[in-house]
């Protein structure tokens, strides 16, 4: 049949679409229904209460999933490609087992490397969908978020990458540390967010002396919550950057990820002297997963 569904899983959240002939999104739907909140027996009924009015009678409608679903705490396991690889290799899938005769489940798998060792999943998918439309770049692709990933890419392959805890590291001090006294705002502060970057860059032995001076500064010299809120974000993403500038330094580097959080990221290579392009991570995401699609049915894959 012509239609099918993707599916991004990840940990907290799961999303839908019904894809039509043409690789389009025809419908959308999602949940908070993430692999982090199910057991094995649950991740079917959470799938059906999303999809089941695309299912049809009698017929075995399609569907192709990316994300931590594939883990080791997932629906079923599916096993790390090793780098370098391509992104998406269709001989690397895991059929999921399914009760319901409507659809059927393929997982794709994510990467691993040695030396150092590291691991991804769902961003294997992302990298698919942007060499599905620039299948000759030879650069590295930054994909910003949680857990950061720094993707070195040549000859349609990920060659190597490397993975910061950023995102998590900025949400742990703003709400678990002596920090969430200062970051007590939404707001931003441009200026106070490139000095950090620049401070942290140039001393990053310093890191943890002058987070905690985010602290000192609210107490003592007035500093605002959103100031101390882009100091700390400010101070995290120059560590990263002092930590991967093997991979963007001289690089083509493309972002992949939500505007906000990619903003972020191009201002602060900018002063670098770099200037980064940008991809949305969900298209890029539905590309991958309907050249996952495209390739399962090219290799005969009974879907």
């Amino acid at each position: 049949m012509d239609t099918w569904i993707a599916v991004d899983w990840g940990t907290s959240n799961l999303r839908a679409w019904k894809m039509g002939a043409d690789g389009r999104a025809v419908e959308e739907a999602g949940s908070d229904a993430g692999m982090g909140t199910l057991d094995r027996d649950g991740f079917e009924p959470a799938l059906l209460a999303l999809i089941e009015p695309w299912l049809t009678e009698g017929e075995v409608t399609p569907a192709v999933a990316c994300g931590m679903v594939g883990a080791r705490q997932g629906w079923v396991e599916a096993a790390y490609a090793r780098a370098p690889c391509p992104p998406v290799s269709a001989g690397g899938f895991v059929r999921a087992p399914v009760k319901d005769p409507r659809f059927s489940f393929h997982i794709v798998p994510g990467v691993q490397q040695s030396g150092p060792d590291d691991v991804m999943r769902g961003e294997e998918t992302q990298v698919a969908g942007f060499l599905k439309k620039e299948p000759d770049f030879d650069g590295v692709l930054c994909l910003p978020g949680t857990h950061t990933k720094w993707v070195h890419i040549s000859a349609g392959e990920i060659v190597s990458f490397n993975t910061f805890m950023t995102g998590e590291m900025f949400a742990l001090l703003s709400k678990n540390s002596v920090l969430r006294h200062s970051v007590t705002s939404d707001g931003w502060d441009e200026a106070e967010f490139d000095a950090a970057v620049e401070t942290a860059l140039s001393k990053p032995e310093q890191a943890a002396a002058n987070l905690f001076r985010i602290r000192a500064g609210s107490l003592l010299s007035g500093l605002e919550p959103a100031a101390a809120r882009a100091r700390l974000s400010g101070l995290l993403v120059g560590m990263e950057l002092a930590g991967s500038k093997p991979y963007w330094l001289g690089r083509d580097l493309v972002l992949i990820g939500n505007k906000s959080l990619s903003a972020n990221y191009r201002r602060a290579l900018s002063l670098c002297g770099l200037e980064a392009r940008e991809a949305d991570a969900s298209e890029m995401t539905l590309s991958g997963l309907s050249q996952a699609h495209a390739d399962l049915t090219k290799a005969g894959v009974p879907l």
